[in-house]
Order: structure tokens, then sequence, then C-alpha cells
């Protein structure tokens, strides 16, 4: 399959503008997708409400929802997780490994260590500082299978830990990155889910099938990101209190969550290039400096070979882990509480992770994109993790009992504690205390921008939605987090995470089979074309019929008849319809969709005879699709004609039109009704000037004229 480039689509807009200046200039301003936001809206408002005015019985029907989520489709979860990544391996270690975010000879846009650094801060968020201490502690005293607080759950806390934030999860984020970028940057389509989906649904993209899919991303979205401020939010708490003495309550968090909502809505109307961009870089830098902070002052020789121990126990111990539904341990607590949730939270949160990638990774290979989520962003959290999970427990082994058990209980408690081991702990808190904030506030703009954009339609693939929506989506989030806290606090975020990232997991499933479809059709591409020339020799533009080597007689027979409708009827269907449907074969053997529709006029243009119209369709690439359509027209017979039948005074001819569109062309199956729409508006209804007749034409020759220009088609978009 060829493919539409950016470079291609802006060359023929600069054609268009060139024919007629107001006619094409820049981009559309992005204009609300009113049914997505009131869909997302009340849904989300409504569970906010219900949380709000019914605490208990919200709980109580999450609770309930988790249950049956966990228990039903818990294994597809698990599944889910290891088939993304099998995928994802396999398409960056394969032949399309080659293909690029873009034309095949786009560059990067930024530099291998510009864009390792961006991807280097992806793997930043504020829930990072909360299970980097606490799941460690919770893994060593209640491991999955085994006896708790031994040498073989602390080998395996660390591991375990390192898992849930693995490579696994950044499959996930990877997919949906490469969804968007191969589709916005090589096809030109608009950095939108429901681009991805075009070679599944076609035109559908653009009616509720389109719109269901971006509510799931929104829902999706909005319940993890509030899932990661909940965390975030109290876990802030604590470091004011153990900072300044401020008490931990439901009012403190109310005031954490309102700043954070109106810095995050300052962020996001700044732009990505501003606001985000700059808090990310600014996160890295500070992160940076308390890890290592941490590191030297700490047991250096100690955190060193605990992160070689758990390099190798997470290389041996990942196999089997990828699907252990621990069917047989009946650890359904412990599942609900750690993988399922942590594979429903990269779910919830890939639709916005992915498209950051997307944006920083244009002009790269598959393989260079995949390779470089996978580990880049892993390395940093293996440091990460393995840095203060072991420092965590190096101090509960050697008998600060109480630390690990006020960790358990407490998890929120459990990152300031541990800095509270380290020379100038309150420096340090105070450190960890900025980072968490500008973690939590970089979570919050991300998620309100990219839920803009899923509300919107946007046409160019760097555009954003309308500030305002950003400012109603960082508002809209702030409610929720805090209605999730008065339901349940974090438990809750968990659980509601779970259940409202499963829609959007299905749609993981499409959006790999949509990835291979189109892979799979520009590969066909690369062979068609030896198939095509043994079949037919392109026709010039300026007759298309010269290179058909027609006989005199053929000539002769065209210029001397004027078929009826029953004539040109009997040939549409014995000569034509077989031509292209033996066309059509040749193009599914070589991995193409064409198809072959017939339709039919009749009524004011042929009196009472039918006459079959056939139309050859072959998709290319999102949104462009080559058609081959003969139909017919009347023609008035000329006065110095031999007219057989004085009685009649029009005959027809069988006019062939080929064309590249990206919607339905109106010559596409050429019904009473589209002609007379037709006739309505312009009073007249004539076939386009440069179209032609194929009277008198074998078989053999319908197809040669369809298959040169079929292959004209294909050297047009290479």
């Amino acid at each position: 399959m060829s493919q539409l480039t950016p470079n291609q689509a802006n060359s023929r807009a600069s054609n268009s503008l060139a024919k007629n200046p107001n006619s094409v200039s820049v981009p559309d301003a992005p204009k609300v997708n009113w049914t997505v936001l009131v869909a997302s809206s009340v849904l989300i408002i409504s569970v906010a409400l219900w949380a709000i005015i019914s605490p208990a019985g919200a709980q109580a029907a999450l609770a309930s929802a988790v249950g049956l989520v966990s228990v039903e489709l818990g294994w597809f979860y698990i599944a889910t997780g290891a088939i993304v990544l099998a995928f994802m391996l396999w398409i960056a270690l394969s032949a399309n490994g080659k293909r690029r975010l873009g034309p095949d000879d786009a560059t990067p846009q930024f530099r291998p260590y510009a864009w390792a650094s961006m991807l280097f801060a992806a793997g930043i968020g504020v829930d990072l500082l909360f299970f980097s201490v606490a799941e460690p502690v919770a893994q060593y005293y209640e491991p999955p299978v085994g006896s708790g607080e031994s040498v073989e759950s602390a080998r395996q806390a660390v591991a375990l830990t390192l898992f849930h934030y693995g490579i696994t999860g950044w499959a996930i984020y990877a997919l949906m990155g490469l969804a968007f970028g191969y589709f916005a940057y090589r096809f030109n389509l608009p950095l939108s889910i429901r681009s991805a989906l075009y070679p599944l649904i076609g035109k559908r993209i653009h009616g509720s099938v389109g719109d269901a899919v971006e509510v799931a991303a929104i829902l999706g979205t909005i319940f993890g990101v509030a899932t990661s401020l909940g965390i975030g939010v109290v876990q802030l708490n604590y470091g004011l209190t153990y900072l300044f003495g401020v008490p931990e309550r439901l009012a403190v968090q109310l005031a954490l969550v309102s700043l954070a909502v109106i810095v995050a809505t300052i962020s996001a109307v700044s732009g990505v290039d501003k606001g985000i961009k700059r808090l990310s870089e600014i996160n890295v830098g500070l992160a940076l400096i308390l890890v290592f902070y941490v590191f030297v002052t700490g047991r250096t020789s100690f955190l060193l070979n605990a992160l070689v121990m758990n390099v190798g126990d997470y290389l041996a111990l990942l196999p089997q882990w990828w699907l252990n539904t621990y069917a047989f341990d009946n650890n359904q607590t412990w599942m609900d509480t750690w993988t399922l949730f942590f594979w429903a939270w990269w779910v919830a949160w890939a639709p916005f992770v992915g498209l950051f990638l997307a944006r920083i990774s244009k002009g790269r290979t598959i393989r260079q994109y995949v390779l470089g989520t996978l580990t880049i962003p892993f390395l940093f959290v293996l440091g990460w993790v393995s840095v203060f999970g072991n420092s965590a427990l190096d101090v509960v082994r050697h008998g600060d009992d109480a630390f690990g058990k006020l960790a358990l209980s407490h998890p929120e408690r459990a990152f300031y504690l541990l800095l509270s081991q380290y020379p100038g702990a309150t420096f340090v808190a105070g450190l960890a205390s900025l980072i968490g904030l500008l973690l939590y506030v970089t979570s919050a703009d991300s998620a309100a921008l990219v839920m803009a954009n899923f509300s919107s339609n946007i046409e160019d693939t760097t555009g954003d939605g309308p500030r305002w929506l950003r400012v109603y989506w960082a508002a809209l989030t702030g409610i929720l987090t805090l209605a999730m806290l008065l339901v349940g606090g974090i438990s809750a975020l968990q659980s509601a995470t779970i259940v409202m990232g499963l829609p959007f997991a299905f749609v993981l499933y499409l959006l790999m089979i949509s990835l291979v479809r189109t892979l799979r059709a520009e590969d066909a591409r690369a062979v068609v074309a030896p198939t095509l020339e043994a079949l037919a020799t392109p026709p010039p533009s300026a007759d298309p019929l010269s290179a058909l080597n027609l006989s005199w007689s053929q000539w002769l027979s065209r210029a001397t008849a004027y078929p009826t409708a029953t004539q040109v009827n009997d040939f549409v269907l014995s000569t034509v319809s077989p031509a292209l449907n033996q066309v059509a074969q040749v193009l599914r053997e070589q991995g193409f969709e064409a198809s072959v529709e017939v339709d039919e006029v009749m009524g004011f243009i042929t009196g009472t005879t039918a006459i079959s119209t056939v139309q050859l369709r072959v998709p290319l690439a999102p949104q462009q699709v080559f058609t081959y359509t003969v139909y017919p027209a009347q023609e008035s017979v000329p006065s110095f004609a031999l007219r057989l039948d004085p009685l009649r005074d029009v005959y027809f001819q069988v006019l062939a039109h080929s064309e590249m569109e990206g919607a339905r062309s109106r010559w596409a199956g050429v019904n009473q009704e589209r002609v007379e729409r037709e006739l309505t508006a312009n009073g007249t209804w004539a076939p386009p000037t440069s179209d032609y007749d194929l009277w008198e034409l074998t078989s053999e020759q319908v197809a040669a004229d369809a298959s040169g220009h079929f292959q004209n088609a294909l050297e047009s978009l290479a």
C-alpha cells in the first residue's frame, strides 16, 4: 500500500492554493466535538456527584464492580499486557521496524540526546515517589506467594515493583504512541485515536463509533490521572505535616487540589512547548538530584550490589510473571491491589502518554521508537526504584520494624519516613515535596491538554484543543479527584481505575489489528507493481486508449456505433464487470482490499431500461481510495449519423472515470437519486470532460486500462 505523506499533502495544498488563493490557507481552528464532550462529561460528573452525595453507596458499588471485573476479567488484563508486549517486540524486530513515523525520507525531529531526555522525563510520575518505597515494603511483608519478612520476599519485593513499573506497561504506552504517530505523520491524519482505526471502520471514524472510542479514552484518562493526583495529594499532605505541622485532613487536600488545578490550568493554557515542556525539564533535574543524594549518602556499595541483583531477579522472574494469574493461590485481593490495578492504570494513562511519545518521535523508525520507549524510561525507573526500594528494605532488615509497619499501614508516609533517615532530612523532604508538586501539576496539565484534544475536531497534527476546554478538563479532574478521596481515598481510586480502564483495553486490540492491516498493505504495495506491469501498460494521460492497441475494426465500430441502453447494459455486464473483477482478484492476491461494486441507473436518463454501473475500489491509505468507475452517459445522435431506428434520437456511452478520493466520489455508483440531486443543483447532469468511452473494448483491454490507472495512482503516492 502506498501512503500520502505530509510533504505530498502539503504539496497538494500548495497547488490548490495556487489555483485558488482563497480555497486553501491554514487548517481550520479546532472545533469542539460536542458529542464526545457532553457524553464523557455527563458520565464523569454523574460519578463525581454520586461519590459526593453518597460516599458509602459509591464505595459499595465500586467494590462490587471491581470484584466482578477481577474475578471474571482479571485474566483479560494479564493477557492483554503480555500480548501488547509481544506485539511491540515483534513489530520492532521485524522488517516493519524500518518504517518511519512519517515519510520514508523523514529525519528525526529531535537529536538522540534531546529525545532520550524527553523519554526520560516521561518515566517520572508523582506515583513513583509513592510506590518506590511503599510497594517494596508491602511486598516484603505480604508477598503474593511464600512467607513474608524473608530473604526471598526481600529479593522479590523490588523485582515485583519493577515488574509493575516495567516494560509491560511501557509497551502499552508505546502501542498507543505508535498508533498516534504512524497515522498522523505517515498519512497526515489528525493526532487522534479514531484516525488509527480508519483501516478497520473507514469513514465511520467520523461518526458514533469514533466518538465512542474517544469517550472511552477520556474516561480512562481522567480516572487514571485522578488516581495519580489522589495519591499525590495524600502524600503531599503528609509532606506538609512533616515539614510544617500542617494536619492531615480533607480540607488541606482540597486546598492542594485547588492549587494544583490553578497551576495546571496556567500551564495547560500556555501549551506544550512553553508550559508542560519546562515543567518536565525541571522535574528531571530535581529528581536526579534527589536520587543521587540518597545514593551517595546511603550505603552506596549495598545499593550497587542490590541493583545488579534486582536486574538479574527481574529478568529471571519476568517470564513467569507475565501470564501469572495466581489461579491456584487464591490471591485475588493481592491481584486487585497490585497487578490488575497497575495494568488498568497503564491502560488508562496510555492515551495521553502515548500522545506525548508520538509528538517527540516524529521521523524515527518504528524500531528506534519502540526499543527506545521500552528501555530508556525503564532504565530511570530501575535506578529510582532500586535506590529507594532497597534503601527502605535495608532499614527494615536492620531492625527498624516500626518503620516497616508504619509504611505498610500508612503508605503515603513511607517516602518521607525513609528520607528522615538521611542527613539534612528537612531539606531533602522539602525537595521531595517540590518534586511531588511539580509532578502533580505536570500530570494534571498534560491530561487536561490531551482530553481537550480528544473532545475536539483537530485537522492539524500540531494543533491542540481550545484553551477554555483545557481549563474545563483541569477543573473537572480536580473535582473527580476530590470525589474519589471522599469515597475511600486511594483504595477507591484504585478500584475506579480498574473498572474505567476496562473499555479502553479492548481498544488496544483494535489498534493492533489496524496497524497490522496497514503494514501488510504497505508490504503489498512493494510487490504489486511487477504484477500490474505484466497485466497492463500505464496509459498516457493525453490519450488513455492509445496504449491499448485497439484494432482498426474496433476504431471503426466505435466511430459509427450509437448503442442503445440495452446494448450498453449487456456490454457492462458481459465485458466490463468481469474485467474489473479480474483486476480486483489480482490485487486481493497481493494483499489489497479491492472490491467491485455494481449499481444501476434508471428513469429519466435511460427511459425504462436499467443500465448497470461498475466501480473498482482499492483503499491505498487511510482516507485515500483509488476508484475506477464505469458509468453510462446519454448523448444525442448526430444529424449526419445513419439512423437504423428513425425514432431514436439518443444513444449511450460507457464512460470510464478514475481518481484518488478522500471520500466517496460523486461518480461512485451513479444511481438515480444522486443524479437527481445533481440536476436539482445545477439543472444539468454532465460527466467530466476527461472521461472516455470504453465501447467495443475487449475484457482484456478494460482490465489493462483499469490496471494502468491503478499503477499511476500508486506512483503518484510513492
